[in-house]
Protein backbone atom coordinates (compact mmCIF):
# COMPACT_ATOMS: atom_id res chain seq x y z
CA UNK A 1 0.00 0.00 0.00
CA UNK A 2 0.93 2.99 -0.07
CA UNK A 3 3.22 5.52 2.57
CA UNK A 4 0.41 6.74 4.70
CA UNK A 5 2.92 9.40 6.16
CA UNK A 6 3.03 7.37 9.41
CA UNK A 7 6.55 8.27 10.85
CA UNK A 8 5.83 7.16 14.50
CA UNK A 9 4.28 4.06 13.92
CA UNK A 10 4.90 2.56 17.04
CA UNK A 11 6.69 -0.05 19.11
CA UNK A 12 6.07 -3.81 17.56
CA UNK A 13 3.93 -5.69 20.10
CA UNK A 14 7.29 -8.50 20.33
CA UNK A 15 9.44 -5.20 21.77
CA UNK A 16 6.55 -3.95 24.20
CA UNK A 17 5.65 -7.97 25.37
CA UNK A 18 9.95 -8.32 26.31
CA UNK A 19 9.85 -5.60 28.21
CA UNK A 20 10.81 -5.91 31.77
CA UNK A 21 8.07 -3.41 32.56
CA UNK A 22 5.49 -4.14 30.91
CA UNK A 23 5.92 -7.53 31.45
CA UNK A 24 5.10 -6.53 35.39
CA UNK A 25 2.49 -4.68 34.34
CA UNK A 26 0.54 -7.42 32.59
CA UNK A 27 1.09 -9.88 35.53
CA UNK A 28 -0.34 -7.72 38.01
CA UNK A 29 -3.67 -9.00 38.14
CA UNK A 30 -4.86 -13.23 38.12
CA UNK A 31 -7.71 -13.60 35.72
CA UNK A 32 -9.84 -16.48 35.60
CA UNK A 33 -13.35 -16.68 34.39
CA UNK A 34 -16.26 -19.62 33.96
CA UNK A 35 -18.72 -19.78 31.29
CA UNK A 36 -20.88 -17.38 30.07
CA UNK A 37 -23.61 -19.11 32.16
CA UNK A 38 -21.43 -18.63 35.63
CA UNK A 39 -23.11 -16.12 38.42
CA UNK A 40 -21.78 -12.60 37.97
CA UNK A 41 -18.61 -11.48 39.97
CA UNK A 42 -18.68 -9.01 42.37
CA UNK A 43 -17.00 -5.76 41.82
CA UNK A 44 -15.73 -6.03 45.51
CA UNK A 45 -13.85 -9.66 44.43
CA UNK A 46 -11.91 -7.25 41.69
CA UNK A 47 -8.79 -6.09 42.17
CA UNK A 48 -9.22 -3.43 45.08
CA UNK A 49 -7.46 -0.57 43.57
CA UNK A 50 -8.97 2.15 41.55
CA UNK A 51 -7.89 2.14 37.75
CA UNK A 52 -6.34 4.55 35.99
CA UNK A 53 -5.64 4.99 32.15
CA UNK A 54 -5.27 8.14 31.52
CA UNK A 55 -1.39 8.79 30.66
CA UNK A 56 -0.10 12.10 29.62
CA UNK A 57 -2.93 13.78 29.60
CA UNK A 58 -4.51 11.40 27.36
CA UNK A 59 -7.70 9.52 28.71
CA UNK A 60 -7.51 5.62 27.53
CA UNK A 61 -10.86 3.55 27.87
CA UNK A 62 -12.71 0.96 26.11
CA UNK A 63 -16.13 -0.03 24.48
CA UNK A 64 -17.79 -2.42 26.57
CA UNK A 65 -18.30 -4.32 23.49
CA UNK A 66 -14.72 -5.53 23.58
CA UNK A 67 -15.93 -8.10 25.91
CA UNK A 68 -19.36 -9.37 24.39
CA UNK A 69 -18.41 -13.36 24.65
CA UNK A 70 -17.78 -12.80 28.23
CA UNK A 71 -20.07 -13.17 31.00
CA UNK A 72 -22.67 -10.13 31.02
CA UNK A 73 -23.39 -8.07 33.81
CA UNK A 74 -22.72 -4.53 35.39
CA UNK A 75 -20.70 -6.26 38.06
CA UNK A 76 -18.68 -8.29 35.09
CA UNK A 77 -18.25 -5.04 33.42
CA UNK A 78 -16.42 -3.48 36.34
CA UNK A 79 -14.58 -6.61 37.07
CA UNK A 80 -13.56 -6.60 33.25
CA UNK A 81 -12.10 -2.72 33.83
CA UNK A 82 -10.39 -3.21 36.75
CA UNK A 83 -8.55 -6.15 35.56
CA UNK A 84 -7.76 -4.51 32.28
CA UNK A 85 -7.25 -1.44 34.06
CA UNK A 86 -9.31 1.07 32.52
CA UNK A 87 -11.01 4.13 34.13
CA UNK A 88 -13.34 5.11 31.74
CA UNK A 89 -15.91 3.39 29.00
CA UNK A 90 -18.43 3.81 26.32
CA UNK A 91 -20.97 1.38 27.92
CA UNK A 92 -23.25 -0.93 25.88
CA UNK A 93 -26.87 -0.21 27.14
CA UNK A 94 -27.72 -4.19 27.25
CA UNK A 95 -26.16 -4.43 30.85
CA UNK A 96 -26.83 -1.39 32.05
CA UNK A 97 -31.23 -2.19 30.99
CA UNK A 98 -30.45 -5.81 32.36
CA UNK A 99 -29.15 -4.42 35.85
CA UNK A 100 -32.28 -1.80 36.14
CA UNK A 101 -34.14 -5.03 35.70
CA UNK A 102 -36.13 -4.63 31.89
CA UNK A 103 -38.34 -7.07 30.81
CA UNK A 104 -36.37 -10.68 29.27
CA UNK A 105 -36.93 -10.77 25.55
CA UNK A 106 -38.97 -14.30 24.94
CA UNK A 107 -36.98 -14.34 21.51
CA UNK A 108 -33.79 -14.09 22.60
CA UNK A 109 -30.93 -16.90 20.66
CA UNK A 110 -34.67 -17.99 18.74
CA UNK A 111 -32.32 -16.11 15.19
CA UNK A 112 -29.05 -17.53 16.68
CA UNK A 113 -27.78 -14.76 18.85
CA UNK A 114 -25.09 -16.51 20.99
CA UNK A 115 -25.93 -16.38 24.77
CA UNK A 116 -23.52 -13.63 25.41
CA UNK A 117 -25.13 -11.34 22.95
CA UNK A 118 -28.95 -11.84 24.07
CA UNK A 119 -28.85 -8.39 25.94
CA UNK A 120 -31.52 -5.82 25.37
CA UNK A 121 -30.51 -3.39 22.96
CA UNK A 122 -27.35 -1.67 22.08
CA UNK A 123 -25.70 -5.21 22.49
CA UNK A 124 -25.07 -6.55 18.83
CA UNK A 125 -24.69 -9.85 18.74
CA UNK A 126 -20.61 -11.10 18.88
CA UNK A 127 -19.24 -10.04 15.31
CA UNK A 128 -20.67 -6.70 13.95
CA UNK A 129 -22.55 -3.95 15.62
CA UNK A 130 -26.47 -3.72 14.84
CA UNK A 131 -27.46 -0.91 11.78
CA UNK A 132 -28.61 2.04 13.57
CA UNK A 133 -31.13 1.88 16.27
CA UNK A 134 -30.99 -2.06 15.68
CA UNK A 135 -34.03 -3.85 18.08
CA UNK A 136 -32.97 -6.23 20.61
CA UNK A 137 -30.78 -9.47 19.67
CA UNK A 138 -33.21 -11.87 18.10
CA UNK A 139 -36.12 -9.26 18.40
CA UNK A 140 -36.65 -7.67 14.82
CA UNK A 141 -38.85 -4.26 14.49
CA UNK A 142 -42.41 -5.10 14.73
CA UNK A 143 -44.10 -5.73 11.50
CA UNK A 144 -40.99 -6.82 10.20
CA UNK A 145 -39.91 -10.61 9.03
CA UNK A 146 -36.79 -12.04 10.40
CA UNK A 147 -33.47 -10.81 8.60
CA UNK A 148 -32.54 -14.49 8.02
CA UNK A 149 -36.24 -15.44 6.41
CA UNK A 150 -34.31 -15.50 3.14
CA UNK A 151 -31.94 -18.14 4.19
CA UNK A 152 -34.21 -20.54 5.70
CA UNK A 153 -35.44 -19.44 8.20
CA UNK A 154 -39.43 -19.95 9.16
CA UNK A 155 -41.50 -16.86 9.13
CA UNK A 156 -42.87 -16.31 13.10
CA UNK A 157 -45.70 -18.17 13.91
CA UNK A 158 -48.67 -16.02 15.32
CA UNK A 159 -47.96 -16.80 18.86
CA UNK A 160 -44.52 -15.79 18.35
CA UNK A 161 -45.66 -12.45 16.18
CA UNK A 162 -47.85 -11.68 19.22
CA UNK A 163 -45.13 -12.31 21.78
CA UNK A 164 -42.59 -10.08 20.27
CA UNK A 165 -45.05 -7.67 19.63
CA UNK A 166 -45.58 -8.04 23.58
CA UNK A 167 -42.43 -7.61 24.60
CA UNK A 168 -41.65 -4.47 21.79
CA UNK A 169 -44.20 -3.03 24.20
CA UNK A 170 -43.92 -3.76 27.41
CA UNK A 171 -40.09 -2.54 26.77
CA UNK A 172 -41.40 0.72 25.90
CA UNK A 173 -43.29 1.22 29.14
CA UNK A 174 -40.70 -0.30 31.12
CA UNK A 175 -38.21 2.28 29.49
CA UNK A 176 -40.62 5.79 29.93
CA UNK A 177 -41.75 4.35 33.18
CA UNK A 178 -38.05 3.85 34.57
CA UNK A 179 -37.54 5.65 38.07
CA UNK A 180 -34.10 7.27 37.60
CA UNK A 181 -33.14 6.83 41.21
CA UNK A 182 -32.22 3.17 39.87
CA UNK A 183 -29.65 4.10 37.12
CA UNK A 184 -27.93 6.20 40.36
CA UNK A 185 -27.76 3.21 42.02
CA UNK A 186 -25.82 1.91 38.77
CA UNK A 187 -23.99 4.95 38.24
CA UNK A 188 -22.62 4.14 41.94
CA UNK A 189 -21.45 0.89 41.44
CA UNK A 190 -19.24 2.41 39.03
CA UNK A 191 -17.82 5.46 41.19
CA UNK A 192 -17.12 3.63 44.09
CA UNK A 193 -14.94 1.45 41.35
CA UNK A 194 -13.44 4.94 39.97
CA UNK A 195 -14.79 4.10 36.71
CA UNK A 196 -16.93 6.86 34.54
CA UNK A 197 -19.01 6.39 31.90
CA UNK A 198 -18.64 8.59 29.25
CA UNK A 199 -20.90 7.10 26.16
CA UNK A 200 -23.75 5.08 26.44
CA UNK A 201 -24.75 3.11 23.42
CA UNK A 202 -28.34 2.88 23.27
CA UNK A 203 -28.62 3.21 19.21
CA UNK A 204 -31.95 4.93 20.20
CA UNK A 205 -32.70 6.33 16.72
CA UNK A 206 -35.41 3.87 15.56
CA UNK A 207 -37.52 4.26 18.73
CA UNK A 208 -40.05 6.53 19.66
CA UNK A 209 -39.61 9.51 20.96
CA UNK A 210 -40.35 8.93 24.70
CA UNK A 211 -37.81 6.12 24.51
CA UNK A 212 -35.40 8.46 23.12
CA UNK A 213 -36.00 10.42 26.06
CA UNK A 214 -35.45 7.95 28.13
CA UNK A 215 -32.04 7.01 26.71
CA UNK A 216 -31.06 10.49 27.44
CA UNK A 217 -32.26 10.66 30.70
CA UNK A 218 -30.31 7.06 31.74
CA UNK A 219 -27.70 8.79 30.20
CA UNK A 220 -27.15 11.81 31.68
CA UNK A 221 -27.82 9.84 35.41
CA UNK A 222 -25.00 7.28 34.19
CA UNK A 223 -22.45 10.60 34.15
CA UNK A 224 -22.16 10.26 30.50
CA UNK A 225 -21.91 13.14 28.07
CA UNK A 226 -23.75 11.36 25.41
CA UNK A 227 -25.92 8.90 23.48
CA UNK A 228 -24.19 6.99 21.01
CA UNK A 229 -25.43 5.21 17.82
CA UNK A 230 -24.08 4.80 14.20
CA UNK A 231 -24.33 7.59 11.40
CA UNK A 232 -26.80 7.71 9.37
CA UNK A 233 -28.85 10.24 8.18
CA UNK A 234 -31.81 9.56 9.79
CA UNK A 235 -30.43 8.68 12.80
CA UNK A 236 -28.39 12.21 12.69
CA UNK A 237 -31.49 14.42 12.03
CA UNK A 238 -33.60 12.04 14.71
CA UNK A 239 -31.53 12.44 17.76
CA UNK A 240 -29.47 15.69 17.06
CA UNK A 241 -32.45 18.20 17.95
CA UNK A 242 -33.49 15.88 21.45
CA UNK A 243 -29.55 15.44 22.72
CA UNK A 244 -29.85 19.43 22.16
CA UNK A 245 -32.68 19.72 24.19
CA UNK A 246 -31.37 17.35 26.69
CA UNK A 247 -27.95 19.60 26.82
CA UNK A 248 -26.21 16.11 25.68
CA UNK A 249 -24.49 15.21 23.07
CA UNK A 250 -26.03 12.28 20.06
CA UNK A 251 -22.50 10.94 19.30
CA UNK A 252 -22.18 8.98 16.19
CA UNK A 253 -19.83 5.72 15.51
CA UNK A 254 -18.58 5.35 11.49
CA UNK A 255 -17.58 1.90 9.77
CA UNK A 256 -16.55 2.49 6.20
CA UNK A 257 -18.49 5.08 4.88
CA UNK A 258 -15.04 7.24 3.89
CA UNK A 259 -14.16 4.99 1.59
CA UNK A 260 -17.79 6.28 -0.37
CA UNK A 261 -16.86 8.75 -2.85
CA UNK A 262 -18.32 12.30 -1.20
CA UNK A 263 -18.71 11.29 2.43
CA UNK A 264 -18.21 14.18 4.48
CA UNK A 265 -18.91 14.46 8.52
CA UNK A 266 -20.15 18.08 6.71
CA UNK A 267 -24.01 17.84 6.19
CA UNK A 268 -24.26 15.62 9.65
CA UNK A 269 -22.38 18.39 11.73
CA UNK A 270 -24.72 21.06 10.19
CA UNK A 271 -28.11 19.41 11.59
CA UNK A 272 -27.25 20.52 15.52
CA UNK A 273 -24.49 21.87 17.67
CA UNK A 274 -25.46 18.90 19.79
CA UNK A 275 -24.07 16.27 16.97
CA UNK A 276 -20.63 15.21 17.74
CA UNK A 277 -18.50 11.73 16.34
CA UNK A 278 -17.49 8.57 17.91
CA UNK A 279 -14.11 8.43 15.14
CA UNK A 280 -13.52 4.85 14.38
CA UNK A 281 -9.76 5.35 13.22
CA UNK A 282 -9.40 1.71 12.42
CA UNK A 283 -12.31 1.13 10.45
CA UNK A 284 -11.66 4.39 8.44
CA UNK A 285 -7.47 3.74 7.71
CA UNK A 286 -8.81 -0.30 6.88
CA UNK A 287 -11.24 0.80 4.36
CA UNK A 288 -9.16 3.87 2.94
CA UNK A 289 -5.65 4.02 3.83
CA UNK A 290 -5.59 7.47 4.50
CA UNK A 291 -4.10 8.60 7.50
CA UNK A 292 -6.51 9.11 10.00
CA UNK A 293 -4.81 12.32 11.57
CA UNK A 294 -6.47 14.18 8.69
CA UNK A 295 -9.94 14.09 10.16
CA UNK A 296 -8.75 14.21 13.63
CA UNK A 297 -6.77 17.74 12.70
CA UNK A 298 -10.01 18.79 10.49
CA UNK A 299 -12.82 17.49 13.16
CA UNK A 300 -11.27 17.53 16.65
CA UNK A 301 -14.03 20.17 18.00
CA UNK A 302 -16.69 18.09 16.63
CA UNK A 303 -14.94 14.63 17.39
CA UNK A 304 -15.92 13.01 21.25
CA UNK A 305 -14.23 9.81 21.12
CA UNK A 306 -12.33 7.63 18.87
CA UNK A 307 -12.43 4.14 18.68
CA UNK A 308 -8.47 2.30 18.69
CA UNK A 309 -7.98 -0.86 16.86
CA UNK A 310 -5.23 -2.17 14.87
CA UNK A 311 -5.70 -3.60 10.73
CA UNK A 312 -4.68 -3.98 7.68
CA UNK A 313 -4.93 -1.16 4.82
CA UNK A 314 -7.53 -1.62 1.36
CA UNK A 315 -4.38 -2.34 -0.67
CA UNK A 316 -3.03 -4.93 1.74
CA UNK A 317 -3.10 -8.94 1.71
CA UNK A 318 -6.16 -9.68 3.65
CA UNK A 319 -7.34 -5.84 2.74
CA UNK A 320 -8.89 -4.32 5.84
CA UNK A 321 -8.35 -7.26 8.68
CA UNK A 322 -8.58 -6.55 12.38
CA UNK A 323 -4.96 -7.52 13.64
CA UNK A 324 -3.44 -7.77 17.17
CA UNK A 325 -2.22 -4.19 18.56
CA UNK A 326 1.43 -3.53 16.61
CA UNK A 327 1.11 -6.19 13.98
CA UNK A 328 -1.55 -4.28 11.90
CA UNK A 329 -0.96 -0.91 10.03
CA UNK A 330 -2.60 1.86 11.92
CA UNK A 331 -0.73 4.65 12.59
CA UNK A 332 -1.87 4.29 16.73
CA UNK A 333 0.84 6.23 18.12
CA UNK A 334 0.77 8.89 15.36
CA UNK A 335 -3.12 9.68 16.63
CA UNK A 336 -2.07 9.12 20.41
CA UNK A 337 0.51 11.28 20.29
CA UNK A 338 -0.96 13.85 18.41
CA UNK A 339 -4.08 14.28 20.71
CA UNK A 340 -1.53 14.26 23.75
CA UNK A 341 0.42 17.12 21.99
CA UNK A 342 -2.85 19.12 21.32
CA UNK A 343 -4.60 18.37 24.60
CA UNK A 344 -7.36 17.48 22.78
CA UNK A 345 -10.02 16.23 25.46
CA UNK A 346 -11.01 13.34 23.16
CA UNK A 347 -11.87 9.61 24.59
CA UNK A 348 -9.45 7.34 23.36
CA UNK A 349 -11.19 4.28 23.46
CA UNK A 350 -10.13 0.44 23.14
CA UNK A 351 -12.78 -1.45 20.64
CA UNK A 352 -11.24 -5.36 20.59
CA UNK A 353 -12.29 -7.12 17.23
CA UNK A 354 -9.25 -9.36 16.87
CA UNK A 355 -9.75 -12.75 17.35
CA UNK A 356 -8.42 -13.73 20.78
CA UNK A 357 -6.57 -16.63 20.81
CA UNK A 358 -7.81 -19.85 23.02
CA UNK A 359 -4.95 -19.57 25.68
CA UNK A 360 -6.26 -15.67 26.30
CA UNK A 361 -9.19 -13.93 26.69
CA UNK A 362 -10.48 -10.50 25.77
CA UNK A 363 -9.74 -9.40 29.41
CA UNK A 364 -6.11 -10.02 29.04
CA UNK A 365 -5.87 -8.25 25.23
CA UNK A 366 -7.81 -5.15 26.47
CA UNK A 367 -4.76 -4.67 29.21
CA UNK A 368 -2.26 -5.67 26.55
CA UNK A 369 -3.63 -2.95 24.56
CA UNK A 370 -4.38 -0.15 27.32
CA UNK A 371 -0.37 -1.27 28.29
CA UNK A 372 0.83 -0.63 24.90
CA UNK A 373 -0.93 2.86 24.54
CA UNK A 374 0.55 3.86 27.78
CA UNK A 375 4.04 2.83 26.78
CA UNK A 376 3.30 5.16 23.65
CA UNK A 377 2.15 8.18 25.99
CA UNK A 378 4.25 7.96 28.93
Amino acid sequence: MKNTGNSMKGISRRKFLGSTAAAAALAMVPISYGSANAAPATAQGAASTKPNSKFGGVQIGAITYSWRSMPGGLENVIRYCKEAGISSIELMSGDLEDYLGAPKNPMAGMFGAPPAAQRPAGAPAAGAPPAAGAPPAGAPPAGARPAGAQGGRQPLTPEQEAARTKYNQDLKDWRVGLNMTKVAAAKKLFDDAGIGVHIVKFSPARWSDEEIDYAFKAAKAMGAKGVCDEISEEAVKKLGPIAEKHGMYAIFHNHMQFATEGFSYDPFLAVSPAVMMNFDAGHFFGSTGIHPNTIIEKYHNRLFSVHMKDKTGPKTDPANQNQVWGQGEVPIADILLLIKKNKWPLYCDIELEYDVKPWSNPVKEVRTCVQYARNILM
